[in-house]
């Protein structure tokens, strides 16, 4: 891995210092190189021969404007936070997150880990107890049920009453406090059949689920493949090379996994069949990459919403591409963060939407995490920010805007 890491540097460092290559490998000196002059030696000696990509740390020499944001100039709803995954039932730390909440102007936080079935109420009973205002709850189903989960076989998903079993517990559930479900990236790229094929997202046996959440007026967030260089070859052309290399088992090409475009297409496929569900799509629909496309879905779907989620890397590196979209598609646009995140994360998401600040990161992480690149702000008007940050939410997600309201009574009077 570490050789690795030292061509990537290599070819990295090569393309965008004008050819300046540092070497990873001592090696590369021959033996029949001229003896160095002292003015050699002394150059030698302010450079870093050993240098590998997981050590480089280049320091921009932009001065460009930078705009010190520490809160949201409207308070937030962020649609899209996993406090059970993330805080796995520490007190403390919802509790440190929910001071950060006030101190950066984020009302309610809509979590998607709670469980359909007898575990719904351990997620609400983990949030609401002590902050009810300030949260709301998504629930994921149980494909496994009383299942092994290593022989998709006897998992519940495969039993004939299981549409109708999990239309009670949503409706059970409802009555409890839910706000809408959410469906992960393995719903289409790892949940399996009996014959061990992946599961399809438009199978008709899920019918009778978009079909209650569109009667009950459920939103649904749903994760649906991934970046478009997870699906490519992780080879020297990969952008994300590097975070594939950290992270082989996020590389979705091959080995039997479906296209990201038959993806994308069979998730399309359930919005259409399903006009009154609105569906709500992570990640920028998760190609953000692509936002011609993404622009025509929302056209053609007009019960397809996408929200930012993680994101902000992939937009803020095309800002006038993205500006325009968010202006354009202001309603049907979304706020999320995928957190609960370090305060400095949250600070480069205002900084994105707020400002026209150029050249910034997009992660509190000292190497870019997904990515080598800066991001730059779309500075969007107050009315779009408006909608993005709370009236879009609002409209879609049952139960928010009341507590949205009692949520922003207890900020002020907490400040």
């Amino acid at each position: 891995m570490h050789n690795k890491l030292g061509f990537a540097l290599l070819i990295f460092v090569a393309a965008t210092t004008g050819g300046l290559i540092v070497s990873s490998n001592q090696n590369l000196r021959t033996a029949q190189q001229p003896p160095q002059s002292n003015r050699q030696v002394q150059e030698s000696n302010t450079r870093d021969d050993g240098l590998q990509l997981r050590d480089f740390r280049p320091r921009s020499m932009l001065k460009g404007r930078t705009t010190q944001l520490k809160k949201a100039r409207y308070p937030v709803v962020d649609v899209h936070t996993h406090f059970g995954f993330r805080l796995k039932g520490d007190q403390q730390r919802r509790d440190a997150f929910v001071d950060a909440m006030n101190r950066h102007n984020i009302a309610v936080c809509v979590s998607l880990d709670g469980q359909l079935g007898g575990a719904f109420t351990d997620h609400t009973d983990f949030l609401w107890k002590k902050h009810k205002n300030r949260f709301v709850v998504f629930a994921r189903v149980d494909w496994v049920g009383r299942g092994k989960r290593d022989d998709p076989k006897t998992w519940d998903c495969h039993r004939a009453d299981f549409g109708r079993n999990v239309v009670e517990q949503i409706r059970d559930a409802h009555k409890k406090g839910l706000s809408g479900l959410k469906f992960l990236k393995q719903f289409g790229l790892g949940y399996k059949n009996p014959d061990g094929s992946l599961i399809k997202i438009d199978d008709r046996r899920w019918d009778p689920i978009w079909k209650t959440c569109g009667e009950l007026g459920l939103p649904i967030l749903i994760h649906t493949a991934d970046p478009a260089a997870f699906f490519l070859p992780t080879d020297k052309t990969n952008e994300r090379w590097e975070e594939l290399s950290r992270h082989p088992d996020w590389s979705f090409h091959g080995r039997g996994f479906p296209s990201r475009e038959e993806l994308l297409a069979a998730r399309n496929r359930v919005i259409a069949r399903h006009p009154r569900t609105k569906f709500i799509c992570a990640h920028m629909a998760n190609n953000p990459e692509d936002l011609k496309s993404v622009a025509q879905w929302l056209e053609k779907y007009p019960n397809m919403y996408v929200e930012l989620a993680s994101r902000i890397g992939e937009l803020g590196r095309q800002p006038y591409s993205a500006r325009e979209f968010l202006i354009e598609y202001r309603d049907r646009v979304l706020f999320g963060t995928d957190g609960p995140w370090p305060e400095l994360r949250l600070t480069y998401y205002w900084r994105f939407l707020e400002t026209l600040d150029e050249y910034f990161p997009y992660s509190e992480k000292e190497f870019p995490p997904q990515g080598f690149w800066r991001i730059y702000g779309v500075g969007l008007p107050r009315a779009v920010l408006a909608k993005i940050y709370f009236q879009n939410a609002q409209r879609l997600i049952p139960g928010l805007k009341a507590k949205y309201e009692l949520a922003k009574k207890e900020m002020r009077i907490k400040k």
